[in-house]
């Protein structure tokens, strides 16, 4: 079966043209947000998987779930992927269409988990560098982990950089055992 990434790729592409050719972006960003929160609900999922249901009747479900929260523009696209039972894709294509609105922005949202709390000329400075190293502006969001020892582990997007003194102790712990 083809990866959910794959699935979610076109579905994705064609809500982003949409906003986009709309001037919603904002918009559908979170409300897809928000229908992606409700699809991964188990239980959800669990009444949206029922045989009986018919695709209609999934859509008008879902839709109904989602209230106010959702536009008439996006009820249609809820309906189109329950027409092609890909309602469950919906988280992945939330995520795959934050991306590629970031891509259009040139923006990123960097995590950064370090030992100790960051200082706000650290987080700066940090931010300035990556920005320049991966050519787009940076949204930084930070984290503690007692557990790191020291140093940092950064992720933007699927980039990670283990610069912490866990991660050096394990890669050679890994060195010494080989």
């Amino acid at each position: 079966m083809a990866e959910l990434s794959t699935l979610a790729r076109p579905y994705a592409r064609a809500a982003f043209e949409y906003a986009d050719g709309h001037s919603a972006l904002d918009a559908w960003l979170e409300e897809l947000a928000t229908a992606a929160a409700i699809a991964a609900e188990a239980r959800v999922r669990e009444v949206l998987s029922r045989p009986a249901l018919t695709t209609e009747k999934q859509a008008e479900l879902f839709i109904e779930l989602c209230g106010e929260a959702i536009s008439a523009p996006m009820a249609n696209f809820v309906r189109v992927l329950a027409a092609n039972r890909r309602l469950t894709l919906l988280p992945e294509i939330s995520a795959q269409f934050a991306e590629l609105r970031a891509a259009r922005e040139k923006s990123i949202d960097v995590h950064v988990i370090s030992a100790y709390e960051l200082s706000q000329e650290a987080r700066d400075r940090l931010s300035d560098v990556l920005g320049k190293r991966l050519e787009r502006e940076v949204r930084l969001s930070s984290e503690t982990d007692s557990s790191l020892l020291g140093g940092l582990l950064i992720r933007a997007g699927d980039t990670v950089i283990d610069g912490s003194v866990r991660g050096r102790l394990n890669k050679l712990a890994e060195a010494l055992t080989n």
